[in-house]
């Protein structure tokens, strides 16, 4: 008996897709795009901070050199933030490497954002440069009007910035800022330290240091700066 033949399936339609199918897919391909690009920049941002845009240091260095400043960079210092190995806000770490702190160890709660007439802990202000923020410490011999120079610059910078007296720095002023992105002459995992003392305000100066290293800490992702207003 002869074999039947076998019956093969049937085949697609291979035209082209309509009009409205292409767009479809279009549709589809940009928002699938769209939405790679968000989440890959989202962890991004959120692992860097803004502290991944590298810094102007050199255009920091050129102003507060022209101001009379020195400026300092160190290596970022490890940081510890839990309360059984930094228990006292008020103490100080062998660990850091500048005086003021710029980076490292410090307390799980950081210092309310403002202006500060007496001394404040240090072992908070740390945890405040972690999230991005800048300090202008000023010592016991500055005089009342630059202090009074000190307050109208932070009335102009109150987000993310901390003014307060150390007096161990006799009679200059300090600003300090923790970066997340090391810079060549200073460069660790945990970024850079920069620390400028002044015996005089620069109003120059100052603004570059600020705009060119505030909102760039290793948290900065995380804490932005409507999250490091006064008061908070």
């Amino acid at each position: 008996m002869a074999k039947k033949p076998r019956v093969q399936a049937p085949k697609q339609r291979s035209g082209a897709a309509s009009p409205d199918d292409r767009r479809t897919q279009r549709i589809v391909a940009a928002v699938g795009g769209l939405f790679a690009v968000l989440v890959v920049g989202g962890i991004l941002f959120f692992a860097f901070g803004s502290g991944a845009e590298a810094a102007d240091i050199e255009a920091v260095r050129a102003d507060l050199d022209a101001a009379g400043c020195t400026l300092t960079t160190k290596p970022a210092v490890e940081n510890v933030s839990d309360h059984s190995d930094f228990p006292d806000p008020g103490a100080t770490s062998p660990k850091w490497n500048t005086d003021p702190p710029t980076s490292g160890p410090h307390y799980g709660q950081p210092l309310i954002y403002g202006a500060y007439t007496d001394p404040v802990e240090i072992g908070r202000v740390v945890h405040n440069l972690e999230h991005g923020a800048v300090y202008i410490l000023y010592g016991d011999e500055v005089s009342e009007a630059t202090v009074s120079q000190l307050k109208m610059f932070y009335d102009d910078h109150t987000d993310g910035t901390i003014l307060a007296p150390y007096p161990k720095l006799g009679d200059e002023v300090a600003l300090g800022v923790w970066l997340a992105k090391g810079l060549p002459e200073a460069a660790s995992d945990r970024g850079t330290g920069v620390l400028a003392t002044c015996t005089t305000f620069d109003e120059k100066a100052f603004s570059t240091f600020f705009t060119s290293l505030q909102f760039k800490g290793p948290e900065s992702g995380i804490f932005g700066p409507s999250n490091m207003r006064p008061g908070t």
